[in-house]
């Protein structure tokens, strides 16, 4: 008997052993950091800031494991809640900060505090509570605007219609975000005749789904023969929303996603847990590269569970679970817990990491990396990273010179100026700027500095780069110069040669300062040609 203790007692030894070295190695690597971290905070020549260093080294040993693991300070509580709640104490505007101008009103909130109270897009804030703004930066500007619901914030303003000077007390609210920005049935003429109810969904927090249910028993209340749920540019948010959804459509008990980590007491399943709205009515479910993480849960489980249609692109390929974990002084460790699977058994998480679009999303797949699966009803589906559609729509691309206004904001900055020049505009889905007003866009955009070369022009650029490098520009000067001068187009007229892309851009953040954001996609319906494309394609799977 005493033998076979001894015996266990060794077998056992070396892994106390090796538990205890490990822990040994931890408590010397935290020692030396910490004399290293003295030694720096003592010599150092110039003055540093301890906790500055302190949290990038907290940053780069969490960025090490994945993109998606990071520690949340104290001090940053009020974004986990507007991450989480899409809820906050404020106004509900978004606020610039134009140096020459002042802290520019770009876009209050429909039926926020600010509209309430009268503030408007284009109006500038030169003072809160009696402070000049002018030394601010926008998001100190934001933190004196933010605040307990019920208490008073006061702004003066000088009007962007008339540039009167005005002061206004506001009551901060409790401003909430819905994750539905917009519901509605589709224009017949982009339906073949049929009542197709349409929900654009953007995010997946606290009560999200009620949203969502709400606008799919309203939208068959319309009259809605179809549905179609747009997840395009979806980031996610709260799993158990994302459930929720799934349980709009399919019958309570249903598996819509299992997780799986390296340790057992986090391994689970979720299945629906209420009675859906629809089981039967077609489904269309639309997504791209920016559709990630809980609006991969949905489009995989109505995918595997064969209950619509998926239309798009490949999604983004997120497919980690996290937890927020308390780590002492009131902050938070966003750690990856698990792995989710789809109900077929599909890991949506991207293999590879490192393999990359430019936006993040998943890269080329290998077929060798690929894995089969079987749907409910046995059709073939495969891992690799992301969901892949069941029919490829592609979104157009966007020339450098739309994408450099957008970015450079002269488009929202046009359009702050055409509503404080205008006292209201055609309904949403019917407004469109006469020719007219467009050239009165290219004078505006032409007196702004961005970049308004095309494609070929950066590609000829480079090209006499590696001609000048390599010998060869003096020898063919003539011929490099005259095709030069053919590519060389003034803003005037590359803003003339886009004008049926550039213009829809500006139309539709013109409808958003007049009609808010549920405007804003009913005038960008009108041109998504994704959405388009994709009312062509039978809602019934193959």
């Amino acid at each position: 008997m005493r033998r076979g203790i001894f015996f266990a007692m060794a077998l056992l030894l070396p892994f106390a052993m090796m538990a205890q070295s490990k822990d040994f190695k931890t408590a010397q690597s935290l020692e030396t950091q910490y004399n290293i971290l003295n030694e720096l905070r003592v010599g150092f020549v110039d003055s540093i800031d301890t906790q500055k260093l302190i949290h990038t080294g907290i940053a780069a040993m969490l960025e090490s494991l994945d993109p998606y693991t990071e520690y949340i300070p104290a001090e940053e509580d009020e974004e986990i809640e507007l991450m989480t709640t899409a809820t906050y104490g404020g106004i509900g505007s978004i606020i610039k900060k134009v140096d020459s101008v002042g802290v520019i009103i770009s876009q209050p909130y429909l039926g926020s505090p600010a509209i309430k109270y009268g503030l408007e897009p284009g109006d500038v804030i030169l003072k809160i509570n009696g402070e000049d703004v002018a030394p601010l930066t926008a998001d100190q500007c934001s933190s004196k605007m933010k605040g307990e619901p019920g208490t008073d914030v006061v702004f003066t303003v000088r009007k962007g219609r008339g540039g009167e000077i005005k002061e206004y007390k506001i009551t901060r609210e409790r401003i909430h975000i819905p994750d539905v920005s917009f519901s509605a049935l589709l224009d017949k003429k982009y339906t073949n005749g049929e009542n197709v109810g349409y929900i654009k969904l953007d995010g997946f927090t606290v009560n999200g789904s009620k949203d969502v249910r709400n606008a799919l028993v309203a939208l068959k209340e319309e009259g809605a023969q179809k549905i179609i749920l747009d997840l395009r540019g979806n980031g996610g948010g709260l799993m158990d929303e994302a459930i929720k959804i799934v349980s709009l459509f399919v019958p309570k008990g249903t598996l819509v996603v299992s997780q799986k980590g390296r340790n057992a007491n986090v391994n689970a399943e979720y299945r629906t847990l209420d009675e859906p709205v629809d089981t039967l009515i077609p489904l269309m479910v639309m997504v791209n590269s920016g559709s990630a993480s809980s609006s991969e849960i949905v489009a995989g489980a109505i995918q595997d569970l064969d209950r619509g249609i998926i239309i798009g692109t490949r999604t983004f390929g997120k497919g980690l679970v996290q937890s927020m974990r308390p780590v002492g002084y009131d902050g938070l460790v966003k750690l990856t817990i698990a792995k989710y699977y789809t109900p077929s058994g599909r890991c949506v998480q991207a293999i590879d990491y490192s393999n990359r679009n430019s936006d993040g999303s998943v890269g080329t797949v290998p077929d060798s990396l690929k894995r089969a699966f079987l749907t409910k009803n046995g059709r073939t589906v495969y891992d690799g990273g992301g969901i892949t559609p069941d029919s490829t729509v592609n979104a157009p691309q966007y020339s450098r010179i739309a994408l450099s206004l957008v970015m450079n904001d002269i488009v929202n900055d046009y359009a702050l100026k055409y509503y404080s020049s205008k006292s209201s505009i055609a309904p949403a889905g019917e407004f469109e700027l006469t020719d007219q007003e467009y050239e009165e866009f290219v004078e505006y955009a032409a007196s702004r500095k961005f970049d308004s070369r095309s494609g070929a022009q950066v590609e000829f650029e480079k090209m006499m780069k590696s001609a000048k490098a390599e010998q060869l520009y003096e020898m063919n000067k003539a011929e490099f110069d005259a095709l030069k001068s053919k590519l060389s187009v003034s803003k005037e007229e590359m803003l003339r040669i886009k004008k049926s892309e550039i213009k829809p851009l500006v139309e539709e953040e013109i409808v958003q300062k007049f009609h808010f954001t549920p405007g804003s996609i009913e005038s960008i319906i009108r041109n998504d040609t994704q959405l388009l494309n994709a009312l062509k394609i039978p809602f019934e799977l193959k």
